[in-house]
């Protein structure tokens, strides 16, 4: 590393009118000088230190990733300043024996929601929407829970998963899975991906789900709960939020936040489809028993279908830890605030454990804030510390259950060890 500093700079303090003695003068020019040689000195010892605590870690999580409990994955460690630590291990491609790299692009589960909040944020920093109207000011039809008809739902009920809207039995598996194309000889097809013909798009899903006159419509596709009152996890209903941006700004979702959240910050690995993506970066996803997954995607997307690498999560975490500093990029300080802020009842909250939730992320009562995310072949985890402001991201292309659970656990604990040595 070379290091040039330009001296030749103004310094009213040291100017000869400043009312300063020439020899208090020629002491402060002495603490500067020290001060930038201690600097020049001191960044390469820095950098050392870094790369070793770098070294060290990947040793260990190579001792993990020996296990072969789990295909391939990476990991990165973050915090308002940039990218710590991001590195992949295992295989994207174990027939083939492709590495999985810190740029190995797969589908991230639920941390997807994540982009929703700031989305939903933007929108209504642009002035498109406010969290707080009712979904039928902006839905083409109305959409009612058939047990409380005079109670509307609103934007930020779908965001803190209070809507009472759910996910009907089976029917959101059987109705949301969507094979890529056929499938091919020694890849394992879950029995609910459907086939690439049933693919459909929000405005279709929706009409047909919530209603009255849709195909699909059920009133058990509503809790029993009044609207605000009971927290209850909803994949359909989150993507619902997606599905207002594009109503309300007359922009697709894929577009406004490429526009919004990717292209701002250089997220250049990641996109909501096939089509976004570079394919050849693209790991296949496995089962516990490592045999491949055929290829699918989501027809609700939003709520778990994005694509992208440890290396851009690490540059969109950095963001979020920046947004709780008060100084993120993509939203103002105002509305980071609103995303960070917990929404439920103390009644809601003894139901969770006193873990709370903002716009969609995830509060937890130690002090973290972020997601997980689990999909057919994809176990995700992405949390940063209030405290430390340091945040930790895992995608695993490997199905989690109680064979290989410990190890996944042994994984993200291992950046824990790690994440204030930096």
């Amino acid at each position: 590393m070379v290091l040039i500093f330009n001296l030749s700079v103004d310094y009213p303090l040291l100017s000869v009118n400043n009312g300063i003695s020439s020899e208090a003068n020629q002491n402060i020019m002495h603490k500067i000088s020290v001060g930038f040689l201690f600097l020049i000195a001191t960044l390469p010892c820095l950098a050392q230190t870094n790369d070793s605590i770098a070294d060290a870690l990947t040793r260990d999580l190579d001792v993990l990733a020996s296990e072969n409990l789990m295909v391939g994955f990476s990991v990165a460690l973050y915090n308002k300043e940039g990218t710590l630590y991001e590195r992949g291990f295992g295989y994207a491609d174990k027939l083939t024996q492709k590495s999985y790299t810190e740029h190995t692009i797969q589908n991230i589960a639920s941390i997807s929601k994540t982009v929703s909040a700031i989305a939903l944020l933007k929108a209504q920093e642009l002035g498109k929407l406010d969290l707080d109207d009712p979904i039928n000011k902006h839905l083409p039809f109305t959409v009612i829970n058939p047990y409380y008809p005079d109670v509307p739902i609103t934007i930020r009920q779908i965001a803190t998963h209070t809507s009472s809207i759910q996910d009907r039995g089976y029917w959101y598996s059987f109705n949301s899975y969507v094979m890529k194309g056929k499938k091919q000889a020694g890849e394992k097809k879950k029995i609910y991906f459907s086939k690439p013909e049933k693919m459909l798009t929000l405005a279709e899903l929706y009409h047909n789900y919530l209603n009255p006159d849709g195909k699909n419509y059920r009133k058990k596709s509503f809790s029993k709960h009044k609207p605000g009152e009971h927290y209850q996890y909803s994949n359909i209903a989150s993507a619902i939020g997606a599905y207002i941006i594009e109503l309300a700004t007359g922009e697709d979702f894929k577009s406004f936040t490429q526009q919004h959240v990717f292209d701002p910050l250089g997220m250049d690995d990641t996109g909501w489809s096939w089509e976004d993506i570079d394919l050849d970066q693209h790991s296949k996803v496995y089962t516990v028993s490592h045999k491949p997954i055929a290829p699918y995607s989501l027809i609700t997307y939003p709520d778990g279908g994005l694509r992208t690498s440890a290396h851009d999560m690490a540059i969109y975490g950095s963001e979020l830890v920046k947004g709780y500093a008060g100084r993120g990029k993509l939203l103002s300080p105002k509305s980071y605030v609103e995303i960070y802020s917990g929404a439920l009842t103390p009644e809601q909250l003894a139901s969770r454990g006193n873990d709370n939730k903002g716009v969609f992320f995830e509060i937890t009562d130690k002090h973290q804030i972020g997601h997980s995310g689990s999909d057919p072949g994809v176990t995700t985890l992405m949390y940063f510390d209030t405290d430390k402001r340091v945040g930790r991201y895992l995608q695993v292309n490997t199905e989690v259950n109680k064979k290989n659970r410990d190890t996944f656990r042994a994984i993200y604990n291992k950046l824990k060890e790690y994440e204030t040595q930096f």
